[in-house]
């Protein structure tokens, strides 16, 4: 059985983790497949977006497969963790931007994956958090790293060390979403990511995660090598074409 149900609509994909009754967890199964897909949508502009939530209302993903997990030796769990590292870094090096809808809890490997993608929006009902300390590890797959980049160091500390939950609303406060809302919502945002000119939402994409932890001097030289990118670009010139014709612009990726 397939780890993802894939709904296409043009540009845009819904990827939904199809393991409702393991509460959309990590297996090695699902990670494999989540790390296929990401290569296959990063090969090229016909996906500009993905919107990925978890299947039921329940959880958007619970975290590691605890069942599977207790079956590993202490080198596999390694190996996994490598693997898992490697998938969700993946998002990020996409040009394809990926929206999390947080359809329900997202707990542990769940928030960390919540956290490589691009934008966030949580349903209200919806709760996210890092427990991993709760069950006597921390956090493996980035969100000791990812999670004070996007709130700071103190807020951060203070979900991972206590392993506390968190709702829809304060999530919202924090800045760890941007929205709360529906799976519309969701889908309208990877909609209005993809009027825009593929080359450019990648580049800009990039340029804001590569400057991020930088002196502004050194960032502002990522974002000129960045700009360079889209100068030689046919949707460059079809933007200022169209904007001197008064008319939506057409982009194709080129």
């Amino acid at each position: 059985m397939s780890e993802f149900l894939i709904e296409a609509a043009g540009p845009v994909e819904r990827w939904i983790i199809n393991g409702e009754a393991r509460r959309n967890a990590l297996s090695r199964a699902m990670v494999n497949e989540l790390a296929s897909h990401v290569a296959r949508v990063s090969r090229g502009h016909e996906v500009r977006a993905v919107v990925l939530s978890g299947a039921g209302d329940k959880a958007f993903c619970a975290g590691a497969d605890l069942k599977e997990r207790a079956t590993m030796s202490e080198p596999e769990v390694r190996d996994f963790l490598g693997t898992l590292r490697r998938a969700f870094r993946s998002l990020e090096k996409s040009d394809c931007v990926f929206v999390a809808f947080l359809n329900g809890a997202a707990l542990g490997g769940g928030t960390e994956l919540a956290l490589c993608c691009d934008l966030r929006v949580m349903a209200s009902g919806a709760e996210l958090g890092l427990t991993e300390v709760k069950l006597g590890i921390i956090p493996g797959a980035g969100g000791t790293q990812r999670l004070p980049r996007l709130i700071g160091a103190g807020p951060a500390k203070e979900l991972i060390l206590t392993g506390r939950r968190v709702g829809a609303q304060e999530a919202q406060r924090l800045g760890l979403v941007s929205r709360v809302g529906t799976l519309d919502d969701a889908l309208e945002l990877a909609k209005a990511v993809c009027a825009n000119a593929p080359i450019a939402v990648g580049a800009a994409k990039h340029a804001i995660a590569d400057g991020a932890h930088l002196d502004l001097d050194a960032a502002l030289e990522v974002e000129g090598r960045h700009y360079q990118r889209v100068l030689g670009t046919e949707d460059r010139l079809e933007g200022l074409k169209a904007f001197a014709e008064k008319r939506a612009p057409v982009f194709q990726g080129r």
